[in-house]
């Protein structure tokens, strides 16, 4: 038996090295105590396997300022999706730092007891949707396919996947899957002034199919919704609700608000981002001081 031994640990040698190239085992994710996964490539590999995320991140729809009509509007349609009834995809374009992100993360942290899931992808993984859609189709839950910071670069034909997810293929979509992806372009393929010098060089026999071909993209999205730079007090309001998520004893007053304003003419934006990053350091700074 020994003299088989270098030959049987050439073969798991062999064997191991085979694994990136052969389909994941998911036969052991874990669906039913699991609010949330990430979709990644294995190293080396092309397939493609669900991994949980263990600490999704928890946002109240209460501190979420000045996008009252979009909280609405999408609460409605997922409540319509994990009741079974037809819901849309979600398109939601807009300003950075204005809530696009936090608003999909604030569906999963309220609906996830209603037996709603959520799965994290690259845009640059799309291509996997098909074997994706495989996987989750047959599971008793309802999927929310969460795709940030959505958009294409001229001749990435990764898009196809998604459009035929969307509302062009063959298959029925899953009653269980949808779609929520965040884009701070409308149109998710770029368009050019060359688009509209084709018409005048003749470089094709029809350019409007050409132009019409990046606009419907989006168009496939059931529901849209645009978000807007915040005024000064939506964005004070921000600040304030922050604040008291992060520490109700810090009293919020003009001096803070002061604070506040110059925190975001340095950064040149309002936006609910820079909300936070300015509590951050703000209450960051007023604990370290406190401490000498």
């Amino acid at each position: 038996m020994e003299k088989f031994l270098p030959y049987l640990q050439k073969i798991a040698d062999t064997l191991d090295r085979l694994e990136p190239f052969l389909p994941p085992d998911n036969s052991h994710i874990d669906f039913a105590s699991t609010q949330a996964f990430r979709w990644v490539k294995r190293q080396h590999s092309s397939f493609g396997t669900l991994l949980p995320i263990k600490n999704p991140a928890y946002v109240d729809f209460k501190q979420l300022k000045g996008i009252d009509r979009q909280i609405s509007l999408i609460q409605q349609n997922t409540e319509q999706f994990i009741q079974g009834l037809p819901a849309n995809n979600v398109l939601l374009t807009g300003s950075r730092g204005t809530g696009k992100s936090s608003i999909v993360k604030a569906v999963l942290a309220n609906y996830h007891p209603q037996n709603l899931k959520m799965v994290e992808i690259d845009s640059d993984d799309l291509s996997d949707l098909p074997e994706l859609l495989e996987l989750l189709e047959s599971k008793p839950h309802y999927f929310i396919i969460f795709c940030d910071d959505l958009s294409f670069e001229a001749g990435d034909s990764s898009y196809k996947p998604l459009k035929a997810m969307l509302d062009g293929s063959l298959s029925s979509p899953a009653n269980n899957i949808l779609l929520y992806a965040t884009s701070n372009r409308r149109h998710l393929l770029p368009e050019s002034m060359q688009d509209n010098l084709n018409q005048y060089e003749a470089k094709e026999i029809h350019p409007q199919e050409a132009i019409e071909e990046k606009i419907s993209l989006s168009e496939r999205f059931g529901l849209w919704l645009s978000f807007y730079p915040h005024s000064q007090n939506d964005y004070l309001a921000i600040v304030k609700s922050w604040i008291n998520e992060f520490d109700a004893d810090i009293e919020y007053n003009e001096q803070v608000e002061r604070a506040a304003l110059q925190f975001s003419q340095m950064r040149g934006s309002r936006s609910g981002r820079v909300a936070y990053q300015f509590v951050k350091d703000y209450i960051g700074s007023y604990h370290l001081q406190n401490k000498r």
